[in-house]
């Protein structure tokens, strides 16, 4: 039986709003009679945006889910019915007592360099200033070009946008394209924010391999409250699933977490699951990375993801 109401939580950001007003309008339109309210809920990633990832005094945190753990508080508590998350937000370990009860069809997986001229990678000045908070990014950025200085930076889509104009402003950021096209900051590789217009070039993501679960909007449950999961499920979509189910798995059999430098690329062709991941040594990024790719039908996700970690050295 549908529940008559649910309450979703969710973070105050824009980006976090934005898709909440998604889900909202999805539960709506596949049950007309349900009620759907909102409960903003600040984590302590929104809390300490003074602080640097690798500031917070508990590093294993980050992995633990610095940007979900109150909105999982607030489910246990039953102050909301269902948390709405980035997926790659959500570490691929969940908490006992959680689900993920459905995904939403996945938007753009890619990352996205975002600067005021027209650059590649290839063609970033010598010894150029890149904005991001993402180690996987960073990693990868740094193995394609090891004269960049990596420049670790916090804050909402919008204001890590704003990095690359102003004083002081880095000759680049790197963002996920999901988020820029879901605020309708970029259209046809360009973002215009506050009259100005900035350059986008979106990354292939064989050359650079996107997050796990990147561009994925999840709404977690109680797992035991199967009336609300039953009515969520409504929402799912089956081939974002397979691949999430693949992505997340290798990250949990490798132990890694959402600050760990893995790259992991998904597809589906014919009815099989193919997989792509650049996985770099956490003790020493300097060290060239593994890569490896492997393929099963969508069905056998979990196996996939345990040939691929197999395959490692």
């Amino acid at each position: 039986m549908t529940p008559a109401k649910i309450i979703l939580g969710t973070r105050g950001s824009e980006l976090a709003l934005t898709q909440t007003t998604m889900v909202t309008a999805e539960l709506k339109a596949a049950h007309p009679q349900l009620i759907v309210e909102r409960q903003i809920i600040q984590t302590s990633g929104d809390k300490r945006q003074d602080l640097r990832f690798s500031e917070f005094s508990d590093v294993a945190q980050v992995d633990k889910g610095i940007f979900i753990k109150e909105l999982e508080i607030a489910l246990a508590d039953s102050q909301i019915d269902a948390a709405v998350h980035s997926l790659k937000d959500v570490p691929s370990d969940l908490a006992a007592g959680f689900t993920i009860a459905a995904v939403l069809p996945r938007a753009a997986i890619e990352d996205v360099l975002v600067s005021a001229h027209p650059y590649t990678l290839e063609t970033l000045p010598q010894g150029a200033r890149v904005g991001t908070s993402s180690v996987r990014r960073a990693a990868q950025l740094k193995f394609l070009r090891p004269d960049v200085q990596i420049i670790e930076i916090r804050g909402n889509v919008p204001t890590r946008v704003k990095k690359v104009i102003g004083e002081n402003a880095l000759d680049a950021v790197l963002l996920a394209a999901a988020g820029l096209q879901r605020l309708g900051l970029m259209k046809d590789e360009q973002i215009q924010i506050e009259g100005i217009h900035l350059c986008a070039l979106t990354l292939d993501p064989v050359k650079f391999r996107p997050a796990a679960g990147q561009g994925a909007i999840a709404i977690e449950c109680r797992a035991g409250d199967e009336a609300t999961i039953q009515a969520i499920r409504a929402l799912n979509d089956s081939d974002t699933e397979y691949r999430i189910t693949a992505e997340r798995e290798f990250l949990k059999i490798l132990g890694a977490g959402c600050q760990t430098p893995v790259g992991a690329h998904t597809w589906i062709k014919d009815g099989q699951l193919h997989m792509a991941v650049r996985v770099f040594n956490e003790a020493d990024l300097a060290l060239p990375p593994v890569e490896r790719e492997a393929q099963r039908p969508v069905q056998e996700a979990a196996q996939l993801a345990a040939d691929l970690a197999g395959m490692l050295p």
